[in-house]
């Protein structure tokens, strides 16, 4: 029987592969197009190394040019993942000490209440710097040494460590600039040849030009009346002072679908891949560090480093680890639609807004990775790629999620 796929669906062609044991994760996938108004994707798995799972389909656009299997887009916060494993890199060589304060490596960030961040803080989102105050310049996320100097010269939103909020954009000139001043090059430079390039990935943050015309473009989704009156929601548009509103509408009118913010360096928000991409970044780490990182820096990447019932910025309970999300449960929330994203106890990877994810699960040996073009509602998962994870795991025999976690 072969393992090659090729289905027409109701909007477009699916094909790739995917191994016999995985067929509920091809089924869900293709019912995405048929019911749950998927566009273009790509979502890729690896078992013990080995791709189980490499399927696309769909558009590139609406009723334009079929998604091919190297297609690109933006995957938003999915790539924070990329940039805390390049922290992690550089702790495993012993360069970068993870509990030191931030001002050993860079002494200008140590300013207006700065004074006592620790690394670890720049990683778990308890620093204190979820946006900045300043009204940012038209584009001014493409400007790398600007918002730089924005952020050291911000005043925390509280004492760093005291609490959590997450650092939506700013994660990208906090954990990205002290890349920058341990490896001695931006992190766009040092991902690429530190990871993108020794894997063979398709993963830029900063995208070269040649690349362009295989970038498809991402469709902002209608909010619908559950994610209006969200707490989130609610609070974006009534408080202009808050993390949540500055999160999310203090961009400098940024467009992430122009050219030139696809070559910017935005390590928060601005990655360029596609699902295999991110299962291939995360296959590593899902079966032992591989030749990126020893198993003892592995275990505390993995390891929930903070965890609240209000994130400050998102309004919900949050678990993170050190860059990474952890499975997060917020089901039963009250007003939060969009704001679960539920794996395994032992995983850990990213979401992206409008629906991306990639993460590796070490118990497993599994890697997963899921991009798309049509953005759903909510900060986290939305249910076609909820769908796609709790079909991998149903096809590994695990049998439970009602805990809030993927069980065996």
């Amino acid at each position: 029987m072969s393992n090659n796929v090729l289905i027409e669906t109701s909007a477009g062609r699916v094909e790739g592969y995917c191994e016999p044991q995985f067929q509920g994760v091809c089924d869900a996938f293709v019912e995405n197009f048929e019911s749950r108004r998927e566009l273009g994707a790509n979502v890729a798995i690896t078992l013990e190394g080995k791709t189980v799972v490499d399927l696309w389909g769909g558009h590139k656009t609406p009723g334009g040019d079929a998604w091919e299997r190297d297609t690109l887009s933006v995957v938003f916060s999915s790539t924070k993942g990329a940039t805390a494993l390049c922290a992690h890199l550089l702790a495993d060589r012993g360069l970068l000490d993870l509990d030191a304060p931030v001002s050993q490596y860079w002494p200008e960030y140590a300013s207006n209440g700065k004074e006592d961040t620790r690394v670890s803080m720049l990683l778990d989102h308890s620093a204190g710097v979820p946006h900045v105050r300043t009204k940012v310049k038209e584009k001014g996320y493409n400007d790398y040494e600007y918002m730089v100097d924005l952020v050291e010269n911000e005043a925390p939103f509280w004492a760093p460590g005291s609490r959590q909020g997450y650092h939506g954009m700013t994660f990208a000139w906090t954990v990205g600039e002290l890349v920058h001043r341990v490896a001695g090059k931006r992190l766009g430079a040092f991902f690429q040849e530190e990871v993108a390039d020794p894997l063979g990935l398709d993963f830029w943050i900063g995208l070269p030009e040649e690349h362009e015309t295989r970038v498809a473009p991402m469709l902002y989704d209608v909010p619908d009346e559950a994610t209006l009156r969200s707490r989130f929601s609610q609070t974006v548009q009534s408080d202009p002072e808050s993390p949540s509103h500055l999160f999310l509408l203090n961009g400098g009118n940024t467009k992430f679908n122009d050219r030139e913010t696809h070559a910017a360096e935005i390590g928060s928000a601005g990655g360029i891949t596609n699902g295999r991409g991110l299962a291939g970044m995360y296959e590593p780490l899902a079966n032992g560090g591989g030749d990126l990182v020893s198993e003892h820096t592995l275990s505390r990447m993995g390891r929930t480093a903070m965890a609240t019932h209000e994130d400050a910025t998102l309004l919900i309970p949050t678990r993170f680890a050190l860059g990474f999300m952890k499975s997060m449960d917020n089901r039963k929330v009250t007003d939060a639609p969009g704001m679960s994203c539920r794996l395994s106890d032992a995983a850990f990877g990213h979401v992206g807004m409008g629906g991306s994810i990639g993460f590796a699960d070490p118990e497993a040996k599994m890697s997963f990775g899921y991009n798309m073009n049509q953005m759903g509602n909510g900060i986290l998962l939305n249910e076609r790629g909820q769908t796609l994870v709790d079909a991998c795991y149903q096809a590994m025999d695990y049998t439970e999620c009602d805990s809030g976690v993927w069980r065996a």
